[in-house]
Parts: structure tokens; C-alpha cells; sequence
């Protein structure tokens, strides 16, 4: 073991930092990490890592998803307004309807695992995204019209969207249930879920105010808590749906919400956990993929990739209307929308460990899409922003 997450620090941040030289997202260094040390290549990895993949992975969704919520104001949302909340989800459901018609053709899956595929790869990606809006955000470039805080809040719900359909979906699969009742419940595991995460994040923040601990014990808290969260969330959910990854990220939201300051503190701290995760994740996601199905699915994963970015693309012009942002502005936000990681990372495996038919292929293309969008948004967000947006200093 000691062995194998010596070459997975190692190999993962030489080829990372190389990526990042050529202005590549750091990320895809380490998806090649885990490609090269993996059991399907080089088999550098040892089996006792590789046999708990699913919990080091679970535990990096828990950090981005404090981290979104910790990032995630809700004033924000509110001077937004109708734009923030209708790309949280209009762009994702078209694109995961793009999937559910088109992955059939294409693979001969089945329309349900479709679904669970196209909410695998529908989430836009805050690693890519939110790092970006912030540079913009720094550089007064679309400030007036708050097109960087748009795009930021926006992502972060939509992620969070996505993985409450793709739980949904995944528990009809597993279940056998897929009536309309099923998609009807997916409402009442968002607010049990919202209601869960603020309570939480209520109680625990009231706890720090009249019990003072370095900000290192509070983010142990809070990752505990959260893993309480999700442990017993399978068995709420056999009473009650709920979304439990939703009750984490509400945690970070009502801390925001409640002390700015205090949030900031740990916000920074989790940036810190997130080195450690980041790397992990990738690198297992990698490790885990098929390199032959991923080939194998060939000039028919650039075909449905193609088809759902123009659906997603198309969602978020669809947001915008009836808002004074120009031409060049909503092209600048659409492109903005293109790059996926870190939920595909987190997630794209879970199908295969799950059993679902098809749960190589879903993660194959899950890898795929993180390949070919990340770099692609990352690129043209840098290309287009100081062509398409105003300098408001």
C-alpha cells in the first residue's frame, strides 16, 4: 500500500504540474496517472487501495460539496434571480434528455440506464469553473451584470441537481421501481434533504459560536457529521426519501449564511483537504477505467458527447432570455457551462461498483467527457473572456 500511494503522489503531481504548464486543466495529468499505474496498464496499484476506491471517492464528493456550499451565497442567488435558477437545471435536463433519446441508438442500453448515464455526465464542473469566475471576478470582467457570479451559482446547484436525479435513477434501477410515483418522490428527497442539511448546519453552527475550536476541529467535525449524513441516509431512505449529498452541501450554504467570516476561515481550510482529495479521486477514477471500452466506444462517444454539449449549450440560452446580457455574453456563459470533472470523477464509477449493466461503458464515457470538456471549456473560457466581456473597472 505504502508503495502504491508513494507512485500515486508522485506520478500524479509530476503529471499534473506538466498539464498545468501547458495551461491544461491539472486534473487530466492525474486521470493518466491512474490510466498508467492502474490494473488495465502498468498494474502499480495495489488491490488494498484499489478495494477501497468507492469510500476515497465518496470522501472527495463530501469536500466538493462543502466546499460549493461554503462558496454558495444565498444573496447572490437572490440579486441574480431568475437566470441563477433556471440554469441550475433547465441546461442539465435538456442534456440528460439528449441522452436518454440518442445513448440508445447509439449503444443499445436501455432507456433507464441512459438516464443514469446522462446524469452522470451532465454536471458541470466547479473545479474547472468556479477557479475561473473568480479570476474574473478579480479582473472586473463581467461585473456589472454579475456574469461570473451568475455562472458560479448557477454551477453549484446544478451539480447538486444532477446528483439528486442520478440517486433517484440509480435507486429505480436497483429497485426495479420506475413509476411515475418514483420521479414524483424526487421533490420530496430535495426538501427533506434541505431541511436535514439545515438543521445541521444550524445546530452545528450554534455549537461553534458557544464552544470555541480551531478552525482544523471544526472542518473534523463537519467531515464527520457528514459522513453520519450519508451513512444514515441509505436508511432514512427506506421510510423517507432524502437526498443526503443535498443535507451536506446545505451544511456549507447555512454556515455562509450564518458567519461569512467564519466560513471563509474554513472554506480555506477544506481548499487545503481538497489537494489531498483531488489528487485521490482522479487518480482512482483513472485507475478504475477500461482503457479498451473507453477506445472501443470510439466515433459513437464523440457523437453523443456532441449531441448533449449543443443540448446544454442551447439550456443555457434558453436561461438567459429576457435578460440584458448581449450576443457575445451569452456565448461567453455557454461556452462557460462546457467543462466536467469532478461530479463524473466522484460518481462516474458508482454505476459499475453498483452493477448496473452498462457500468463500464458509463464509466468510460464519464472519463471521456472530463478528457475532451474540461480542457475545452478551460481553453475557451481563457480565449473568449477579454474579446466577449466588458472590463467594468
Amino acid at each position: 500500500m505504502l508503495l502504491s500511494l508513494g507512485l500515486i503522489f508522485t506520478v500524479g503531481l509530476v503529471l499534473g504540474e506538466i498539464f498545468g504548464k501547458v495551461k491544461l486543466p491539472r486534473f487530466i495529468g492525474m486521470i493518466v496517472t491512474g490510466i498508467l499505474l492502474g490494473p488495465f496498464v502498468l498494474n502499480l496499484i495495489g488491490i488494498e487501495i484499489l478495494n477501497l476506491s468507492t469510500e476515497l471517492r465518496t470522501i472527495a464528493l463530501v469536500v466538493i460539496l462543502l466546499r460549493a456550499g461554503l462558496s454558495l451565497d444565498i444573496t447572490d442567488l437572490k440579486q441574480i434571480g431568475r437566470p441563477a435558477i433556471l440554469m441550475s437545471f433547465i441546461p442539465a435536463t435538456l442534456e440528460i434528455v439528449a441522452v436518454i433519446i440518442f445513448a440508445p441508438m447509439l449503444f443499445g442500453i436501455g432507456y433507464l440506464e441512459a438516464a443514469i448515464l446522462g446524469s452522470v455526465l451532465s454536471a458541470v464542473s466547479p473545479a474547472v469553473v468556479v477557479p475561473k469566475m473568480i479570476h474574473l471576478m478579480s479582473e472586473k470582467y463581467g461585473y456589472k451584470k454579475r456574469i461570473p457570479h451568475l455562472i458560479m451559482a448557477g454551477a453549484s446547484v446544478d451539480d447538486i441537481y444532477v446528483i439528486v436525479l442520478f440517486t433517484s435513477f440509480l435507486a429505480m434501477y436497483n429497485t426495479g421501481n420506475t413509476s411515475l410515483s418514483s420521479i414524483l418522490l424526487v421533490p420530496v428527497a430535495i426538501f427533506i434533504g434541505v431541511l436535514v442539511g439545515f438543521v445541521i448546519g444550524y445546530l452545528l453552527s450554534v455549537f461553534f459560536e458557544k464552544f470555541r475550536v480551531r478552525d482544523t476541529i471544526k472542518v473534523l467535525i463537519i467531515l464527520a457529521t457528514s459522513f453520519f449524513v450519508l451513512s444514515f441516509g441509505d436508511w432514512i431512505n427506506e421510510y423517507i426519501p432524502m437526498s443526503a449529498l443535498l443535507s451536506v452541501m446545505v451544511i456549507g450554504i447555512t454556515f455562509l449564511n450564518r458567519s461569512e467570516i467564519r466560513a471563509l476561515r474554513l472554506r480555506e481550510k477544506f481548499d487545503k483537504v481538497w489537494v489531498f482529495a483531488e489528487l485521490v479521486l482522479f487518480v482512482l477514477v483513472g485507475a478504475a477505467v477500461d482503457i479498451r471500452i473507453a477506445f472501443g466506444a470510439g466515433l459513437l462517444a464523440l457523437a453523443l458527447l456532441a449531441i448533449e454539449l449543443i443540448f446544454r449549450f442551447a439550456g443555457v440560452q434558453l436561461s438567459l432570455i429576457k435578460t440584458n446580457l448581449n450576443t457575445k455574453e451569452r456565448i461567453f456563459t455557454g461556452i462557460s457551462y462546457l467543462p466536467k470533472a469532478t461530479v463524473q470523477a466522484a460518481i462516474g464509477a458508482i454505476p459499475l461498483a453498483a452493477g448496473v449493466e452498462s457500468g463500464e461503458l458509463i464509466l468510460a464515457l464519464a472519463v471521456l467527457v472530463i478528457i475532451i470538456t474540461a480542457p475545452l471549456g478551460a481553453i475557451g473560457i481563457d480565449a473568449t473572456y477579454k474579446k466577449f466581456l466588458q472590463c467594468d473597472e
